[in-house]
């Protein structure tokens, strides 16, 4: 009996102790689970970095490169053919408007323009005789002397050479005008930046092969700056905006200007505004066809909060960064101003002490939780 209570017991504590392990395991792998589970959540919660927006400098003016071009500027070609003469201003010479520039020779012109005056003068006796003829048949014609087919054939005799003295008037004109370009003038008071001619050389007018310029004269004394301005400035450089002018080869000298007109019209291509900006040169100090640094002088505004382009976000709801609010994650849009490469100026949606994510995951989404990564320490 004593044996048995005594194998009784020992099974009961055997049974009690391998219970126990089986409660201690199940409790160890549920803690276990549930452990895994937290942490799986924390996992989830993505880790951003985040970094607050800063003001940009305040921009006054927009620097933009420029074309300098004469105000006026034109190629003088002869309107004549024939072997130059003579010339008598090279390049850089200043010349006025209707100076004599150079000589052509062309021997066929004067003599068509001879032959043309003879069959005038021709012309003119012959219309003389008819008118004679026509009088005295009207004379004649009155007694009833003639046949009155006579009187018409006078009469229409005359009208025939009147016309063609007419004709031949005419053409003494047109030689006329010819020889008198023989003489090359400038168009407008200038400087020759060009001469392509010499001495002795075959100048063609045109007819029969390709005309050829002989000089080149430009108006410096106002020149004309052509810039191309952005559209996002377009709206804002009027007409009459002051505008400065420096030079790479002129350190520290400004020149002065004014807007004078634009295109009105954006170019689709460079999404620019084509601009005039117009400057007196009477010093002659600046030269056309050469390169500048127009800056355009911008209205007073205040400076745009500006963050990383890394902080961007571009998805079908538009424009939009996202912000850390109460460890959640908020996409606001945004609307940018200039674009600085690295940085970009942001106009609406956010305020300086928004916490904008940078580099924010293709997977974030607006109310999503989120971890902020602690500040390295410097």
């Amino acid at each position: 009996m004593v044996r048995t209570l005594k194998f009784v017991l020992v099974v009961v504590v055997v049974m009690l102790i391998a219970g126990g392990v089986v409660i201690r395991g199940i409790g160890a792998r549920i803690k276990a689970a549930a452990s895994v589970k937290q942490e799986t959540l924390e996992l989830a919660v993505p880790t951003v970095a985040v970094t607050h927006p800063k003001r940009g400098a305040i921009k006054d003016e927009v620097v933009l490169p420029g074309n300098i071009q004469a105000f006026v500027d034109a190629p003088v070609y002869a309107r004549t053919s024939g072997y130059l003469k003579k010339w008598y201003f090279d390049i850089g010479a200043a010349v006025k408007s209707g100076q004599l520039l150079a000589d052509i020779e062309s021997p066929e012109v004067d003599q068509q323009l001879s032959q043309a005056r003879a069959d005038y003068a021709t012309a003119q006796a012959n219309l003389k005789l008819a008118e004679l003829n026509m009088n005295r048949y009207q004379a004649l014609w009155k007694l009833d002397s003639i046949a009155k087919q006579d009187l018409d054939n006078a009469v229409g005799s005359y009208e025939a050479l009147k016309a063609t003295l007419a004709s031949q008037n005419a053409n003494v004109k047109r030689l006329e005008q010819l020889v008198s370009f023989e003489k090359v003038f400038a168009p407008f008071d200038g400087v020759v930046t060009a001469r392509n001619t010499d001495v002795g050389q075959l100048i063609n007018a045109g007819n029969g092969g390709v005309s050829q310029m002989l000089f080149q004269v430009s108006s410096t004394s106002k020149l004309r700056i052509f810039v191309s301005v952005p559209q996002m400035f377009s709206h804002i450089l009027v007409p009459g905006t002051t505008a400065e002018l420096t030079l790479a080869e002129a350190p520290g000298r400004h020149y002065y200007g004014k807007i004078s007109r634009t295109s009105n019209a954006i170019d689709p291509t460079t999404r620019t505004l084509l601009t005039e900006v117009d400057i007196d040169n009477t010093t002659g100090q600046l030269l056309p066809g050469a390169y500048a640094e127009v800056h355009l002088k911008l209205p007073a505004q205040s400076a745009a909060l500006v963050v990383p382009v890394t902080a961007l976000i571009f998805r079908a709801a538009g424009l939009q960064a996202a912000i850390v609010r109460d460890g959640k994650a908020e996409l606001v849009p945004i609307t940018l101003g200039r674009d600085y490469g690295t940085e970009v100026e942001v106009t609406s949606g956010i305020t300086e002490q928004d916490a904008i994510v940078v580099n924010p995951p293709d997977s974030l989404t607006n109310g999503a939780p989120v971890r902020v990564e602690a500040a390295e320490k410097p």
